[in-house]
């Protein structure tokens, strides 16, 4: 049975009617593009004895504060946002994603001070509405809306924090996609929003003390006027605030000012005992942990590890042992307990072993220790005793990625939600008692999941190195080497990449593409020695990994070069930078997402410093070479045939400054010598990616998979 509306069909027409019309359109129509005048100016920096041109330094300029940098950006969206509109069935892709988006959207819930706590978007809502239940056959009473705090959806709820008496919600607010959150609290009886406002924080979050009087949270100092999105964020404090006080009395609990750099975590322990700080300096998960106790009145925090060697990842404590996620002798993970009695390191005590699948976190809930591994990149949670005695794990329903798992240790339930590439989220209830799933929602998407199937396979990179890849397609398909197909991959700073639901892949798979994603080394998905494998001068791992990846999807028949996109945002924009300026004639079309362009400078702007633990630094003479062979930026070649290619950005990311897109779109349409369109699109009010209003990322996905339709000359499976 068919469960995809009729509609569909007629989504699948028109684009079928394009595709027979473009093969006579596309000659005329295609004419080599005209490209915005870009200025160039001569600059040229010194790297340890080496000259190194930077034509386009004027381009990192803030376009809220260039006048000349916003000309530009509107020159380029015009361009671009013309080219785009001119797709003939564009429209109708959008029209389709938004229909498969058109459905209810439930989170896990979570038991916060008595009461239940959960997501929903009713389907198309810019952002999520966060709900709240006494029972969970209550009828849900919405808490917090954040569709009303601005018309177009690009202020966002960022984070939540429940005091334990239940009294009161911390919440984040994120302005046009920017890192920097201002956080306020509400009283929930009565939705009595307080005077309390919080601003200037930024990676932290709160960690209220069991009176609910007051939290701990983390801050830096408010930055100069108009230098909110460029400048290096430095200094970062650890604060006390009292419900009820302004943020000018809050107490200053811990600076480092003869280490700018460092930065720190809060949490508090669950019953109240001790305040952890994580202390942190870059993306690596290698930490300090300093201690206080706050049941001893100005108590002075103590070092509890005082080195960055390791991870020790705070868990939760039993008593005055605390317990640790760490990496020490154990390079896919363990758990540790340090008896603060009696706290050196010969003392401590290994509390769940090291098995042979990654440990990527864990917790403490219902008296019971959680730990979340990664199975060749697939899920598995299993629960230990508090002394770490094996006590089960959970099943989940075939291939795919589960998240939740959270509570208190007295509880005797919890949640989570599972999900795959072609299988939409489904919200359980855990009966921690029984060990117990009980399905409390499944979500409604206008499709069949029985339409596709998921693979996991393995293939050889370039040195030998075996590497897994997820391929995901409609049933039925045809190796028959012209299958378009998209290669997502990411490959860096230990992040793991699962399989997950995606409408916009859904929408991509319907149109009759291949939708496959590796797990690259620089990833978490088989522990530290995985992520040290693709970083620093060893960061050409990562991109051979993905170029073997695009070489077996082409040898196995399931597509070929000119059908063959590649996709990544972020670390992963830089991936298809890297890629596509090694390999021009690997593929048909790139899609480089906010990436990091620019190798040589990206430490100098907000939180570029912190990568340099994956990266290493151009400011040191033993990283310089590494970083300067594979630099997207510098590696354009003038004369070069590079791939179709739409680079998105946003004009508020202060996570990756749009400089780095900016600069590497203005040399790439400097450089380029055939006819594919090499565009850039600038988005407003947006930043790296996280509180978009729904709106923005239908739109882009819409443009992005036009532009591919159209460069990799698509025709709906369908229509064949």
């Amino acid at each position: 049975m068919n469960y995809l509306p009729t509609n569909r069909s007629v989504f699948i027409s028109a684009l079928a009617a394009f595709f027979l019309l473009s093969t006579t359109a596309v000659s005329a129509e295609d004419q080599k593009i005209v490209y915005p005048q870009t200025k160039i100016d001569v600059v040229t920096d010194d790297f340890h004895g080496t000259k190194v041109d930077d034509p386009y330094r004027w381009l990192e300029d803030d376009v809220r504060e260039s006048k000349a940098v916003a000309d530009w950006v509107a020159a380029e969206n015009a361009l671009t946002f013309g080219y785009l509109k001119s797709i003939p069935g564009r429209d109708d892709i959008e029209r389709r994603i938004t229909e498969l988006w058109n459905y209810e959207k439930i989170s896990a819930p979570s038991k916060e001070g008595g009461r239940y706590y959960f997501f929903r978007n009713d389907g198309l809502q810019n952002q999520n509405v966060l709900y709240m239940q006494q029972t969970l056959n209550d009828e849900p009473a919405v808490l917090i809306d954040p569709n009303s705090w601005s018309a177009d959806g690009t202020v966002a709820l960022a984070g939540t924090e429940f005091s334990d008496d239940g009294r009161y919600v911390a919440y984040g607010i994120q302005d046009g996609g920017s890192d920097w959150r201002t956080w306020r609290i509400m009283e929930i009886d009565g939705r009595r929003l307080l005077d309390d406002e919080l601003r200037w924080i930024k990676f932290s979050g709160i960690a209220w003390t069991p009176d609910s009087q007051g939290f701990f949270y983390s801050r830096y100092d408010e930055p100069q006027e108009g230098a909110e999105f460029q400048s290096l964020n430095l200094n970062q404090k650890v604060y006390y605030h009292r419900v009820g006080t302004a943020q000018s009395e809050d107490k200053l609990i811990y600076a480092r000012p003869d280490h700018p750099d460092w930065g720190f975590g809060v949490d508090v322990s669950e019953d109240g005992h001790y305040l952890v700080l994580t202390v942190w300096k870059g993306t690596d998960d290698r930490y300090r942990i300093v201690v206080k106790d706050l049941q001893e009145a100005d108590s002075e925090p103590f070092d509890l590890i005082d080195n960055f060697d390791h991870e020790y990842s705070f868990a939760g404590n039993d008593g005055t042992t605390l317990l640790f996620q760490t990496n020490l002798n154990a390079p896919l993970r363990r758990v540790i307990g340090i008896d603060l009695n009696n706290r050196s390191p010969e003392h401590w005590k290994e509390v769940v072993a090291e098995t042979e699948n990654t440990l990527s976190s864990t917790g403490i809930v219902g008296n019971m220790i959680v730990g979340h591994y990664l199975k060749d990149a697939k899920t598995q949670v299993r629960f230990y005793s508090m002394t770490g005695e094996h006590v089960r794990d959970v099943e989940f329903p075939g291939i795919g990625s589960a998240s939740g798992f959270s509570g208190k240790r007295d509880h005797t339930e919890t949640f989570y939600s599972f999900s795959s590439f072609a299988v939409p989220p489904s919200t359980y209830r855990y009966d921690l008692k029984t060990g117990e799933s009980s399905l409390l929602r499944r979500a409604d998407v206008k499709f069949n999941p029985d339409d596709y199937e998921t693979s996991q396979i393995f293939y050889q990179s370039k040195d030998g190195t075996r590497v897994p890849m997820f391929i995901c397609h409609r049933k039925g398909l045809t190796l028959n080497g012209q299958n378009p197909t998209l290669l997502y991959g990411y490959g860096g700073f230990n992040i793991s990449l699962t399989p997950s639901f995606s409408v916009s892949r859904l929408a991509w798979m319907e149109m009759g593409g291949v939708f496959a994603m590796p797990n690259l080394r620089g990833g978490g998905e088989y522990g530290e020695p995985w992520h040290k494998a693709g970083t620093k001068d060893q960061k050409q791992n990562v991109f051979n990994d993905f170029i073997a990846a695009a070489e077996w999807l082409i040898e196995q028949k399931y597509t070929c070069s000119d059908k063959l996109a590649i996709q990544g945002g972020s670390n992963g924009g830089l991936l298809v930078g890297a890629c596509m300026t090694q390999r021009p004639d690997l593929y048909g079309a790139c899609l480089p997402a906010v990436g990091v362009m620019d190798m040589l400078r990206f430490q100098k702007f907000t939180a570029g410093r912190f990568w340099v633990d994956d990266y290493g630094s151009a400011d040191n003479a033993a990283d310089f070479p590494a970083l300067y062979a594979y630099s997207p930026y510098h590696n354009l070649k003038p004369g070069t045939h590079y791939p179709a290619t739409l680079v998105t950005t946003a004009d508020t990311d202060d996570r990756v400054v749009p400089g780095h897109s900016f600069k590497f779109a203005a040399r790439l349409q400097q450089c380029q010598a055939g006819n594919d369109p090499v565009l850039i699109r600038i988005e407003t009010r947006a930043g790296h990616g996280a509180g978009k209003p729904t709106s923005k990322i239908i739109e882009e996905v819409a443009d992005q998979w036009a532009f591919l339709t159209k460069n990799l000359s698509m025709i709906p499976a369908d229509s064949q």
